[in-house]
Formats: structure tokens, C-alpha cells, sequence
């Protein structure tokens, strides 16, 4: 099974890239991470019908597509969802990729909330978009900074491993269940 990973940070040493890589090592099977900041700003004028949509959201949608499940890994912003995730969402909304596909929400934060407030937002969206989301396979992880290996770029914490285990674990079950479109 394949998994597609959709990453809410840019940056490259991000905590939530080292839970993003972390999940993509412990994964059982093919896996892809989605270039989304090359994607240009939502315009719905871009995507009509009959419209060739731009080369990097044409590209987005056909990983989308082939993945047999999707990870979402983000920090959360202002109590929201970073720019870049809801910019890539928004292109997939009308495409159609999306619907009944299984999707675990991972968030971390250096804060005890672990994120919440993007979780819940993710989660949200992705349902409006006819995705599945897996309760089971999401995820908020707080006080993430020591749980990092900065020399690894990944988790370190035990058991916060034996959880994201946990949750990809659920996100496979589902995936396997789930009929191809």
C-alpha cells in the first residue's frame, strides 16, 4: 500500500518534518511526500472545467490519486492550519482524489496542546472533502521539542514512536479495507 504524506512546514529541520520522516520510515510499503510548496496560490479561475490546471497541482492530484493512503503532518499556526497545507487542500477540493480515501492528521507542538486547534480544523476539512478520516490513525503530540533527535532529524522518544506506530498501524488497517475508485 501506498502512503502519501503532505507536510504543513517548509522548513527543513522542522520537529513535525522529524514525525513526518519518522512515519514514512515506519511504514510498511511504498511511501511519497508531496512537494506542495511549489504550488501556486488557490484561484479557482486556474481550475475551471476544461481547464489544464497548473503543472505542480496536475502533479499533486495524480499522487493523490495513485497513494492507497494519505498522512497529514503539521504545526499549527495561530491556532490554525499553516498557509501552505490549506493552499494544497483547497486544489484538491473539486478534483475528486480525496473522497474515500483513508487520512490520519498528525500535529506536534512544542505546547501542551499538541496542536489542537489544526488537528481539529484538518479533520474538518477533510471530511467536507469526502475524505475517511481515520479517528484511530490521528494524532496530536505535545511538547514535542525533546522528543526529537537533532542529530537524526526524527523522533527519538519511545513512546512517542509506539504511538505513531499505533496510528499508521490503524491508517494501513483502513487502507487494506478500503476499495480502489
Amino acid at each position: 500500500m501506498r502512503l502519501l504524506a503532505l507536510s504543513g512546514s517548509l522548513r527543513a529541520r522542522s520537529s513535525n518534518g522529524a514525525v513526518l520522516r519518522s512515519a514514512l520510515a515506519l511504514w510498511d510499503g511504498p511511501t511519497g511526500l508531496a512537494d506542495i510548496g511549489a504550488l501556486p496560490h488557490f484561484n479557482p479561475d486556474l481550475d475551471g472545467e476544461g481547464d489544464t490546471p497548473p503543472a505542480p497541482v496536475a502533479a499533486l492530484r495524480a499522487e493523490v490519486a495513485a497513494a492507497d493512503a494519505l498522512l497529514l503532518v503539521s504545526p499549527e499556526y495561530a491556532h490554525g492550519v499553516p498557509g501552505v497545507l490549506k493552499n494544497a487542500l483547497d486544489w484538491l477540493v473539486s478534483s475528486g482524489e480525496c473522497v474515500g480515501k483513508p487520512v490520519a492528521v498528525i500535529t506536534a507542538s512544542p505546547f501542551p496542546t499538541g496542536g489542537d486547534h489544526a488537528n481539529a480544523q484538518l479533520r474538518e476539512t477533510l471530511r467536507m472533502m469526502t475524505g475517511t478520516v481515520v479517528a484511530a490513525a490521528c494524532r496530536e503530540i505535545p511538547a514535542i521539542g525533546p522528543k526529537v533527535d537533532p542529530a537524526t532529524a526524527r523522533l527519538a522518544d519511545e513512546d512517542a514512536l509506539a504511538d505513531l506506530r499505533s496510528a499508521l498501524t490503524h491508517l494501513a488497517e483502513a487502507a487494506a479495507t478500503t476499495p480502489a475508485p
